[in-house]
């Protein structure tokens, strides 16, 4: 005959409870501590930027300093300009390549691949971030640079350099080593960065939202353009922010394929340039003064003084777009 155990009741579980709440006033000390920590950082990061760069807004005044493109070491003539230019330039050049491959990419892995490659195909493209700057930089100097100066440049030289206005953008001796070359590896370089934040935000949108646009009868591609894509375009364009500031503080790289050769503003793609990044890398050891070290800091805090714009703008940007979704879904 078979014995049954005996049914136990519920066991006592002891639980240690602090009642003058000693433990929870220490952890939140603790993350108050961290966070305040970091704020402290940044703050004597930029105080000490400032300090550094005195001397040269002494010398010269913020305005001659930002607004023009001399920069003569010998002479103690120093405009930062034509960095700034290069810098926003070869950025926008990169977000505007990126962006839509870095979306449309993202979309096939969430919407159209099967479970079996989604996997393998994001390991990958998210690998790519976690190659070296130097790496891409060597990459874009012994392949990117003759194949753009070889056939991309002339090509869009050719077909493009009739047209009135947009001609200008290439006009020059393509040379391989320029601001749109820049552009092109910052491109490659961010575009992970988008993608895989891309991903994210479209693996959070709600299964209700397809399935409201399937059962009106909506192909697969008016769903992703009615419900999907809006939906998620807050996200979307947080990650396209956030691979611009990546794209404004690459050094290496960019200063391995932008020719640092030239402080003229022309409008032109084939122009070689400076980023402020790379004019820091290329001058700091350089600086035999104190007026130019105090040159080569000061660019430094242009370039977090325009890092930090870009990530308000993005703020607002991204605070009007969850805005306006919110507005229509309440209207619809």
């Amino acid at each position: 005959m078979q014995q049954t155990e005996p049914v136990r009741g519920p066991s006592r579980i002891r639980l240690d409870v602090d009642a003058s709440g000693r433990g929870d006033r220490i952890f939140e000390g603790a993350t108050k501590a961290a966070a305040w920590a970091i704020l402290g950082l940044l703050g004597i990061i930029i105080i000490l930027l400032i300090f550094e760069s005195r001397n040269i807004f002494g010398h010269q005044g913020i305005g001659q300093f930002l607004f023009t493109t001399t920069w003569d070491p010998v002479f103690l003539e120093f405009g930062v300009f034509a960095f700034i230019y290069g810098t926003v330039a070869s950025s926008l050049i990169g977000l505007l390549l990126a962006t839509p491959v870095a979306v449309g990419a993202a979309v096939y892995i969430v919407e159209y691949a099967p479970s079996w490659l989604r996997n393998p195909v994001s390991f990958t493209v998210e690998l790519l971030a976690a190659i070296p700057s130097i790496i891409y930089g060597l990459w874009a100097v012994f392949i990117l640079g003759p194949v753009m100066r070889f056939h991309v440049e002339p090509f869009l030289q050719t077909y493009f350099g009739p047209i009135p206005i947009v001609g200008g953008l290439f006009e020059g001796t393509p040379i391989g080593r320029d601001i749109l070359t820049a552009g092109v590896i910052l491109a490659i370089m961010i575009l992970p960065t988008i993608m895989a934040i891309s991903r994210e935000v479209l693996t959070q949108v709600p299964d209700t939202q397809r399935e409201g646009m399937h059962s009106l009868g909506a192909t697969k591609w008016e769903v992703i353009r009615g419900a999907v894509l809006p939906y998620a375009r807050a996200g979307i364009a947080g990650a396209a922010i956030l691979g611009l500031a990546r794209a404004i503080g690459e050094t290496m790289a960019v200063t391995m394929v932008i020719g640092n050769a030239s402080t003229s503003i022309t409008g032109s793609l084939f122009e070689p340039g400076y980023t402020m990044a790379s004019a820091i890398a290329n001058q700091f050891r350089e600086a035999d003064s104190q007026v130019y070290l105090s040159a080569i800091v000061a660019i430094a805090l242009v370039l977090l003084l325009i890092a930090t714009i870009i990530n308000i703008l993005a703020r607002i940007l991204i605070h009007t777009l969850v805005g306006r979704h919110n507005s229509s879904t309440r209207i619809g």
